[in-house]
């Protein structure tokens, strides 16, 4: 019965026209698709954060359809993760090191997996940054973008050859709502995101002749360590490089605000992953996949307007001549957050 369903699939995807490169490849391909072998899935970031709660839930997947590679750049910040993992540390799930600034690293990382068989990437690790663009040194935002893009063009640089030799993988990137629409004070960060929005939408076409799908998660507020870390050094930042009406709104309306926000929108960890599961054990996977609701109204702003003025003049009006509406607004989005919670 499994051989005829092999050569069925092997007849069709012929038939289809689609870039086939064995039997063996799409033996495999098939056994995936009925539930009957392991994916192995590499997660990078998983110190903390979306990348520890992608890493677990897959780790603990009730049907056992994933062995997670859970990696990070310090193995010294091992402790959350393994105590989170519980029992599945060392069966479903394997903690390994991992620099996504460094192409040796990753390298010697996927090496040391069987064959060097990655399934699944998830590409998570990242850096955030806020505040005036004169207070940001030319350094740090290289850097950011070394981590947040570069980052991500090491693992896929490493991992697309064998995935296209075996016409099987799926890539998931962690991006944000900020890879759609820029947000005040957030010029850098959304730039590295719009980056990785226009690197994986390009590639997703070539991905495609391979069988090789690619999804761009993109959460809004979460609340994590990460952010928490971002918005602790802001609230300590020098700001003698810029004027002081920048300043002033700086601290004393964005700051403000985006306590609001996460506040009303934030989600958790462990709602982010519960979403990226979804798509990828999903059929035919999403190109990108927004996990919060309640967010995507302010995202479609930018759609629907192809001049971009009504996504800027909705939030220059938001943020600095009604804030009595943002309020309003934010009040009645945490009412419907706890309703979703409840549903």
């Amino acid at each position: 019965m499994l051989g005829w369903f092999v050569g069925y699939v092997t007849h069709i995807a012929c038939r289809g026209g689609r870039a086939v490169c064995s039997t063996g490849a799409l033996h495999s391909a098939a056994l995936r698709s009925m539930g009957m072998a392991t994916r192995r899935v590499l997660v990078t970031g998983c110190s903390s954060g979306i990348g520890l709660a992608v890493a677990v839930r897959l780790a603990k997947d009730e049907l056992r359809r994933f062995k997670v590679v859970a990696t990070m750049r310090d193995l010294g910040k091992r402790e959350p993760l393994e105590r989170a993992a519980g029992d599945a540390l060392n069966k479903t799930l394997e903690i390994k090191q991992l620099d996504a600034c460094c192409e040796d690293s990753i390298r010697e990382c996927v090496n040391s997996l069987p064959e060097r068989q990655v399934d699944v990437l998830v590409n998570n690790a990242g850096v955030g940054m806020i505040g005036p663009l004169e207070c940001q040194s030319i350094v740090a935002m290289q850097e950011l973008f070394d981590t947040n893009f570069f980052g991500l063009a090491r693992l896929v640089k490493e991992v697309l050859p064998d995935m296209k030799r075996r016409q099987s993988g799926h890539i998931v990137v962690m991006s944000s709502v900020m890879g759609i629409q820029g947000l005040l004070f957030n010029d850098v960060y959304s730039a590295s995101k719009f980056a990785v929005e226009g690197f994986c939408e390009s590639l997703a076409v070539q991905a495609m002749k391979f069988n090789i799908k690619m999804t761009l998660v993109e959460p809004g507020p979460v609340v994590t360590e990460f952010e928490g870390k971002v918005y602790e050094d802001a609230e300590k930042m020098d700001l003698s490089g810029t004027d002081a009406e920048t300043a002033r709104i700086f601290r004393e309306i964005y700051l403000p605000y985006s306590r609001k926000v996460f506040t009303s929108l934030g989600q958790t960890p462990e709602e982010v992953a519960e979403q990226t599961l979804k798509v990828i054990t999903a059929k035919e996977p999403p190109l990108r996949h927004q996990t919060n609701r309640l967010y995507m109204p302010l995202t479609a702003l930018k759609h629907a307007d192809p001049t971009g003025r009504l996504p800027l003049d909705t939030f220059y009006k938001m943020i600095f001549k009604h804030d009595s509406i943002f309020n309003a607004t934010l009040g009645i989005l945490r009412m419907l957050q706890k309703r979703v919670g409840k549903t």
